[in-house]
């Protein structure tokens, strides 16, 4: 059986990553044009100003949406069918998220949301996932 592939921490996500592990959402934001972003990276991708990181309040909106009916490899077969977000966060930035402990079909644009983490059996890392606030 094929695992889940799982993300490799490094030096510009590793507080990412930390802040997960505590069930803590982190993005970094800009010290001089205070853009918010995410994936982490060494700069900011605005202006190349240095960036802080930022405690996520973990609340969004979906932006868009999918029903995965067919798995992109044998490592996610089991988990068919399931949903992927992606959800504009409170703070201005937006993040790609697997939708859990909520049904598909309620799924919808402009949708609140709360990010949740879940433990992975390998790696010792937990993953942000989604989930629709009723």
């Amino acid at each position: 059986m094929s695992t889940t592939p799982l993300p490799h921490p490094n030096i510009d996500s590793q507080p990412y990553w930390d802040g997960a592990a505590r069930d803590e959402l982190r993005y970094q934001r800009c010290t001089a044009c205070q853009h918010a972003q995410f994936p982490p990276r060494a700069q900011c991708l605005r202006c190349g100003g240095e960036v802080a990181w930022q405690l996520s309040a973990g609340a969004g909106v979906v932006h868009s949406y999918t029903r995965v009916e067919r798995a992109p490899s044998a490592a996610f077969k089991a988990q068919l069918p399931y949903g992927i977000v992606l959800v504009d966060m409170a703070e201005g930035f937006r993040l790609m998220l697997n939708l859990r402990d909520s049904p598909l079909d309620a799924v919808q644009i402009g949708a609140p949301i709360r990010v949740i983490f879940e433990a992975t059996a390998e790696a010792g890392l937990k993953l942000p996932q989604a989930m629709l606030v009723e």
